[in-house]
């Protein structure tokens, strides 16, 4: 009878840690190679130099991203390189048991992706130089471990997508969902909840003035849509298979993040009716702990985590009763 382990969760991740590392080839190949390439982007990333003065491209991608008074759509882009180690580590095995070599094409990536920061750079768009800097990423990781490594690493790495952040270009969509959400919102609370509210744009007030909010871009529900849409992929591409399975849980996120902020602004619209202003302002900056704020994730989570397994369950097949025999 084996004798039960000792050994801590922190000591067996540590020792698989150490496996994996012992495991993979070329490491100081790549890691002096990606070293180089981030150094290109610290000193000569960024030559915008306006809001944020400094040459460093990976500087700026940390500063736009902090949530502030007038960005809080790309807060969630100082997740993102957390969950895709997460998703690396979890795939461990399968990568590691990819053929290695060294695969020059990986080269002709890595061009495109410094072609890709020249141009953001002369041009004075940050993004593109963003895309610049995970495409060569990607070609260093294609030159010092072999196309089937990229092949299998290509789902976690690509969502370094949401690293990008949006600002304005974003404000289109940003400018729907506001108006949408307070169609929806006028049209629930005037015909289910007999609450007397109007609406003009993206303004809801009370007749009375007892509350009056203007549904700002940083409210429109963008961070929620970012996030659904990413909990989305990721589930979506560990669970399934099937591209049109994965294809409809990624689809699923924009309704669900509308319903989502509904529920929210139906909470403050709610909270304002009974205790007016102050009260519905309350809900609006979170409430205890922030808790109010957890709204908009509540039918995105629950929403995709039916969605899949209702798809789960179209891969099995009914009991269907027996044919009797013929006698």
């Amino acid at each position: 009878m084996e004798k039960p382990s000792n050994i801590g969760v922190l000591e067996e991740f540590r020792i698989e840690l150490e496996h994996c590392w012992r495991r993979l080839p070329n490491k100081t190949f790549f890691f002096v190679l990606l070293a180089a390439w981030l150094a290109l982007f610290h000193f000569l990333g960024n030559s915008t130099l306006g809001f944020i003065k400094s040459n460093s491209l990976l500087k700026w991608m940390l500063l736009v991203s902090i949530p502030n008074n007038s960005n809080e759509g790309d807060g969630h882009a100082l997740a993102v390189p957390f969950v895709v180690l997460g998703l690396f580590w979890w795939k461990r095995k399968e990568l590691l048991t990819s053929p290695f070599q060294t695969w020059l094409p990986g080269l002709l990536i890595l061009a495109l992706g410094l072609i890709f920061h020249l141009l953001g750079f002369f041009v004075q768009q940050p993004r593109i130089s963003i895309v610049g800097l995970f495409t060569g990423t990607y070609g260093l990781m294609g030159l010092a471990w072999g196309p089937t490594f990229l092949r299998r690493s290509f789902f976690p790495f690509c969502l370094f997508a949401f690293c990008i952040p949006l600002g304005t270009l974003a404000q289109p969509l940003t400018f729907r969902l506001r108006v949408w959400v307070c169609q929806i919102v006028e049209l629930f609370a005037s015909n289910i909840l007999a609450i007397d509210i109007q609406r003009a744009g993206t303004i809801l007030q009370d007749p009375t003035g007892k509350y009056h909010y203007d549904v700002a871009a940083a409210c429109s529900g963008i961070r929620s849509l970012s996030v659904t849409l990413g909990f989305g992929l990721i589930y979506g591409f560990l669970a399934f298979r099937n591209p049109w399975k994965r294809i409809v849980m990624i689809g699923a996120g924009l309704p669900l993040a509308i319903l989502g902020n509904v529920l929210r602004l139906l909470s403050i619209v709610i909270a304002a009716e009974i205790g007016g202003q102050e009260a519905g302002s309350y809900v609006h900056d979170g409430g205890p702990m922030g808790i109010f704020s957890l709204l908009p994730y509540v039918p995105a989570f629950v929403g995709l985590f039916l969605m899949g397994r209702w798809l789960e369950n179209q891969d099995i097949e009914p009991n269907l009763p027996l044919e009797p025999k013929p006698v």
